[in-house]
């Protein structure tokens, strides 16, 4: 049996997992300065997005609900849908149940959907994606709905990689520094195994006084967190690379299905193979009973 990472923390979320260092996050990426006396609650609902690693942070602000998602892979086109889901549990959470069937109007906080991008392929400093663009053709029927579709959700997507939107990196420094960690770690990571990249990568930044005082309260989790976060992005990056491979060669199932294999292999969890290559819960312990 694999080992199990579901529920476990991203370096992103364990750092910015705090109102102080949201509430910076939150103005560099709007463009304000949020006063201090601005409270911030968080409601993340734990692992609704990636079985792998709970790297979305969920909170309100100034009646706002903010959903914020660190991304490293390649831009999942389905995030507007992901995060319609998301959103419908995030709101039965904090609305009153026992009013949305009175009369009266109940009010719930203004979304806004923001993913910060930090994956290996190129993308550009900022784009949009927007559920509409998953409908189907309704043909005629378009005609019934007026100017614009029945249900939109629009995502905001911003690349934090270095030397990208550096106006937004120096209003943050958790960011621009995070950024760099990452940076750093795939520099040491091309001539390196991935332990030695990682306890590089932290001990560099924390002698040049990069989220030095992150890294000495989490030092020994943080690379941990690290490698768990290089396998599930090797993982996703072998998938696709496989899944189009083998997709050629014996069908796109089958190449699916060897990736699942190799990953259990490899040890990960029923829970994130069925996250990165698709497959249900009840293909993939199949699977398992074949490597075993």
């Amino acid at each position: 049996m694999g080992a199990n990472v579901k529920h476990k923390d991203s370096v992103f979320s364990q750092l910015f997992g705090n109102p102080d260092s949201l509430r910076r996050l939150y103005s560099a990426i709007q463009g304000i300065d949020l006063p201090a006396d601005v409270p911030i609650d968080i409601n993340t609902i734990r692992s609704a997005l990636f079985m792998g690693r709970v790297n979305d942070i969920s909170f309100t602000v100034d009646d706002r609900l903010v959903v914020l998602i660190e991304h490293q892979s390649g831009i999942n086109h389905n995030m507007p849908l992901r995060l319609l889901m998301y959103i419908g549990r995030i709101y039965e959470k904090i609305a009153d149940r026992r009013n949305i069937y009175q009369r009266a109007l109940e009010k719930v906080p203004y979304p806004i959907f923001i993913v910060l991008y930090n994956g290996k392929a190129p993308y550009p400093d900022h784009r949009i994606l927007k559920l509409s663009d998953a409908f189907k053709d309704a043909g005629d029927l378009r005609t019934l709905t007026g100017d614009g579709p029945p249900l939109e959700l629009v995502v905001q997507v911003y690349n934090i990689n270095e030397g990208h939107n550096l106006g937004l990196a120096a209003k943050c420094k958790e960011l621009a520094d995070y950024s760099f960690l990452i940076a750093k770690l795939r520099e040491y990571g091309k001539t390196m195994t991935p332990d030695e990249a990682m306890e590089a990568a932290v001990r560099y930044c924390m002698e040049n006084d990069v989220l030095r005082e992150f890294l000495e309260k989490h030092g020994t989790e943080v690379i941990n967190m690290l490698l768990e976060e290089w396998k599930i992005e090797d993982a996703q990056e072998a998938w696709y690379e496989e899944g189009i491979e083998k997709g050629r060669e014996e069908g796109l199932e089958a190449g699916v299905e060897k990736t699942a294999r190799n990953a259990l292999a490899k040890g990960l969890s029923l829970e994130l193979i069925c996250e990165i290559t698709g497959l249900d819960m009840e293909t993939v312990a199949g699977l398992q009973a074949g490597v075993q």
